[in-house]
């Protein structure tokens, strides 16, 4: 993983299962399946829920300052603890949780390549027992409005060549087809169809069968050849924010490009704005 931009960013399963004693190493399993981490995950790892813990109850938006370092508490994480994220879907929501704590400052967090799925193709052990560690306590800092982008950031960039928009969602949902995935309907918006300009680049051409990440030269192509380039300001996107998340990881922490934005209201809260401009 070396060749990455950020190596630092990832763990293979290899180094997680030498490190399953280490006190000062915590594996929280973020799923989009959020019965599958009592079902088993890794020994020692906290499950973190991505409805009830990554979002507010009253006002659509992701936990304030103090409601990460409370989650960050009660995972047992202190300041020289190092966090690695993992869960299903190639990482969906636990790529999610890694932005988040991206975005509070928190850039030794990390996640283990192929999620889920390669610790268990890999027949590493598994534990239905509730994860419990020593109270912690880890301060973050004041929010990074440079790698997150809000309605109105978007919508002031539609048109601009400089900027690239990146629609991670299938093509159906691109088209206007579909609202949402077929198998995830729950929040859906009131139109379909896609941001003006936008390029489908589907968030899981960036992984391989194991659910790894891609080499970096197969990654650089990918997006290159949708010029989606370095140069430009990139906005990722999807219907909640945790598929364009993972894009966001691999442009911005694989790729190193500097300018990456995810836009988590997406297309749930784009696709029902007033006055808003949408393709299909």
């Amino acid at each position: 993983m070396a060749d990455y931009a950020r190596p630092n960013s990832l763990v293979t399963t290899d180094w997680v299962a030498q490190n399953l004693q280490n006190p000062k190493v915590r594996l929280i399993e973020v799923d989009v399946d959020t019965a599958a981490y009592d079902v088993g995950h890794a020994p020692g790892a906290v499950g973190w829920h991505w409805k009830h813990d990554l979002e507010t109850q009253v006002t659509r938006d992701i936990p304030d300052k103090a409601g990460i370092e409370r989650l960050l508490a009660d995972a047992g994480v202190t300041g020289d603890t190092t966090i690695v994220l993992y869960g299903d879907n190639n990482n969906w929501f636990a790529a999610y949780a890694l932005w988040i704590l991206r975005y509070y400052g928190l850039d030794d967090a990390k996640l283990m390549n192929g999620g889920r799925q390669k610790w268990i193709e890999e027949n590493r052990p598994m534990t239905t027992e509730v994860s419990s560690h020593p109270k912690g306590a880890r301060t973050v800092a004041a929010p990074r409005a440079e790698i997150r982008a809000m309605r109105r950031d978007v919508l002031d960039r539609v048109g601009k060549a400089n900027v690239a928009l990146v629609d991670v969602r299938s093509p159906k949902e691109f088209s206007g087809e579909l609202i949402a995935p077929e198998n995830l309907p729950q929040e859906g918006s009131q139109r379909g169809g896609h941001i003006p300009g936008a390029r489908n680049i589907v968030w899981s051409r960036a992984t391989n069968a194991n659910g790894t990440f891609k080499s970096p030269d197969e990654l650089q192509q990918l997006y290159t050849a949708e010029g989606v380039t370095p140069d430009k300001e990139v906005i990722t996107y999807c219907r909640i924010g945790e598929r364009s998340a993972h894009t966001w990881f691999v442009l911005k922490e694989l790729l190193g490009y500097e300018n990456v934005r995810n836009y988590d209201g997406s297309w749930t809260e784009w696709g029902s704005l007033v006055g808003v401009p949408v393709e299909k």
